[in-house]
């Protein structure tokens, strides 16, 4: 899988349930890089060398392309309430 297919199957299945999409809407702001709006393309995105360090930790791999499955639990999880 690609990058642009994960965002693509995230789409999807926001689409099918709408509280998916708030929770990665969510946590998509959280990972957004530092002075995003100062550097194009002017997008809140997430750094690069952060999501491989996240990847890494996450799958013993810097280059590893989460799971659609993965990424929705891990949202979940980091915006439900205490």
């Amino acid at each position: 899988m690609s990058w642009p297919r994960l965002v693509l199957a995230l789409t999807a299945r926001s689409l099918v349930n709408p509280a998916n999409g708030v929770s990665l809407i969510r946590i998509g702001w959280r990972f957004r890089r530092r002075g995003w709006m100062l550097r194009p393309p002017f997008l809140p995105l997430p750094d690069r060398a952060y999501l491989r360090w996240r990847m890494y930790t996450a799958y013993g791999d810097e280059h590893a392309i989460p799971p659609p499955t993965d990424v929705i639990r891990y949202a979940r999880w980091a915006t439900r309430g205490p």
